[in-house]
């Protein structure tokens, strides 16, 4: 599997290095949200997507965190007091069991309307997916 992802990455440019291990995302889930907070948001995850595909970062570990806030443009002192007090963990919580409640099981899945797609997949399964889920359902249409 991890070939096959380190392939794909590497046709389209995106780093991809080595790992062993899978780490627990989970403060970096509730940094994230803190971070959608400040505008930051997209700024924090594409850090920690580079620091965790490139540079094979444990995202569990508090320094990664705070080299990812400070690259985000966060300040690292607030970004420490979200993770001492776990200040997000209920939004993560309410996050998480969302996700539950529309079916989904794995990352990464898209939903539209009734529909889902589950796992990485090719660009033409995601354009067929969006195309043919993105319709109006016919109990709306008309309206």
């Amino acid at each position: 599997m991890l070939a096959h992802l380190n392939q794909v990455a590497q046709s389209l440019g995106l780093p991809f290095g080595p790992r062993k291990k899978t780490y627990n995302s989970r403060l970096a889930q509730e940094l994230g949200l803190w971070a959608e907070t400040r505008g930051k948001g997209h700024r924090f995850h594409l850090a920690a997507f580079h620091a965790y595909f490139a540079k094979g970062q444990n995202l569990a570990k508090k320094d990664a965190l705070l080299e990812i806030a400070v690259t985000a443009g966060l300040d690292p002192a607030a970004a420490e007091k979200v993770i001492k007090e776990r200040s997000f963990s209920a939004r993560v919580l309410a996050d998480w069991q969302l996700s539950r409640e529309k079916g989904v099981t794995a990352v990464p899945t898209l939903i539209m309307n009734d529909s889902s797609l589950t796992g990485a997949r090719p660009y033409s399964d995601i354009a067929r997916f969006v195309e043919t889920a993105g319709k109006v359902p016919a109990k709306f249409a008309g309206r």
